[in-house]
């Protein structure tokens, strides 16, 4: 089969490219802000540089930049493939492409200037709120457009998680950013006190589960099998791990909320949905590892086999520390401290970026028509990089938070607290400057992957088209 002439492979390879592109982009902030945390001057004493406007910056590239640009991109090729069916509306595809970059280009020059709705996860100003709801609606004409078209009745699991990430992260981002204009560059929340911390975390907590969970499981149910040349562990199982997941998760926000005035009911509501939330989550990495039955020693060779299962091993524990964390008793330690960062990077770098890193490795080279990527051996030391890199910076994170959490809430006798907080930032300064090794050794890795895709794709050495496998 001629893949160019069936396939609408151009805005896969468009969003494939920009995912090493915003990768490397989004960790260099993210190097640059850790060490500010060590060294503050390194701001230069320039606003732009400075802390608080670059970490907004870090997580809108990371997230919606890295990661919003492999999900898409990813969507579209296993859409088409599962369907067996070109990709809908050629030109709203290149839209989509062109209005996410613009997107992003946009954050890049308002959030330096301090141009912010000061919402986590949602600091974009209303002019490209809007713009993101509009290239948003078209990205879904797309992709359930493809689905409506497709030459199979059945419907693969993988389009269920992405068709879900579309439908709730539409949902999510309309209602959270309702607000007044007042300039071109300020608006106003149409929520205030409790009910806007309330609407901020639905939002943001649910940006993690389905934006960078749900997605990614779509991801992971279309590559984890293909890479390993089997059928998933149980079909079964993955349809069970969808709609518990997506029933159970949108309820688990309240949990960012303990100890504020949100009431008792809803802290304690987000607090059991976490818990529960445990189940599916597990279920889903057991069904990935599990794939890999009666093919284990595939990963004494693929390198991207690597990247997968240690990525679904680092899911497997986030969703395990994020249901404990949830519990009041564990969170009247960890909330507030560096134990939370390094709970979220062990989900964002060993969980999303491991899976999307891998899948880009598997994927690039059908795009590209290559027998595989240049070079293996970079794959398996990109592999190790990275491994060490994220352990490093979630262990040092997690000894940094409870220490912080332990001196916090130290007191002495007569009832005075036992130590200063400068006290508590001096004893986390080492555990800093660990996560900035860890950080840098996992930027290090997207430059070797930018190196390796370079040459991958630069080569012009002909390939049989049946190379390229269309379903």
């Amino acid at each position: 089969m001629d893949t160019a002439a069936t396939y609408n492979d151009k805005v896969v390879r468009q969003f494939s490219i920009m995912v090493v592109v915003w990768g490397i982009v989004g960790m260099l902030v993210g190097v640059i802000i850790a060490a500010q945390l060590i060294w503050p001057a390194l701001n230069f004493d320039l606003s732009f540089l400075t802390y608080s406007r670059l970490r907004p910056l870090h997580t809108n590239a990371v997230i919606f930049a890295f990661g919003g640009s492999a999900l898409i991109g990813t969507s579209f090729y296993v859409v088409q493939r599962t369907c067996h069916i070109r990709l809908a509306f050629d030109k709203l595809a290149a839209f989509v492409f062109w209005g996410w970059q613009t997107v992003i280009l946009l954050a890049a020059i308002t959030l330096p200037l301090g141009i912010t709705q000061s919402k986590e996860y949602a600091e974009l100003e209303w002019p490209i709120d809007i713009l993101i709801a509009v290239v948003w609606v078209a990205y879904a004409i797309v992709f359930f457009g493809t689905i409506v078209k497709r030459r199979i009745k059945h419907i693969y699991v993988a389009n269920w998680f992405y068709g879900a990430f579309i439908i709730t992260v539409a949902i999510l981002h309309i209602f959270n950013n309702l607000a007044i204009p007042v300039t071109l560059t300020k608006s106003y929340s149409i929520y205030s006190g409790v009910v806007d911390g309330m609407m901020q975390w639905w939002y943001g907590h649910n940006a993690v589960g389905f934006f960078l969970t749900a997605g990614v499981l779509g991801m992971m149910y279309y590559f984890v099998p293909k890479q390993a040349g089997r059928p998933v562990y149980s079909y079964r199982l993955s349809v069970v791990h969808f709609w518990s997941l997506i029933a159970i998760y949108m309820w688990a926000g309240p949990h960012h909320l303990h100890y504020t005035s949100l009431p008792d009911w809803a802290q304690t509501l987000g607090m059991v949905f976490s818990i529960i939330l445990l189940a599916p989550s597990w279920g889903g990495m057991i069904n990935g590892i599990m794939t890999l039955s009666g093919a284990w020693h595939k990963l004494r060779s693929d390198p991207i086999l690597k990247f997968m299962i240690v990525s679904l091993s680092f899911y497997g524990m986030s969703t395990f520390e994020g249901p404990m964390m949830s519990i009041k008793t564990v969170n009247a330690l960890s909330h507030y401290t560096d134990w939370t960062i390094g709970h979220v990077h062990s989900g964002a770098l060993g969980w999303v970026a491991m899976m999307t890193i891998g899948t880009m490795y598997s994927l690039l080279p059908r795009l590209y028509n290559k027998e595989g990527m240049y070079s293996t051996k970079l794959i398996d030391v990109h592999f190790w990089v990275s491994t060490i890199g994220v352990v490093l910076y979630a262990v040092a994170l997690w000894v940094a938070g409870i220490t912080q959490g332990l001196m916090w809430r130290a007191v002495n006798a007569d009832g005075t607290l036992t130590y200063s907080f400068v006290e508590s930032l001096k004893a986390t300064y080492p555990y800093y400057g660990l996560r900035l090794v860890g950080g840098l050794l996992f930027f290090s890795g997207m430059l070797i992957m930018a190196y390796n895709v370079w040459k991958t794709i630069s080569d012009k050495k002909p390939v049989p088209v049946a190379v390229l496998d269309p379903a």
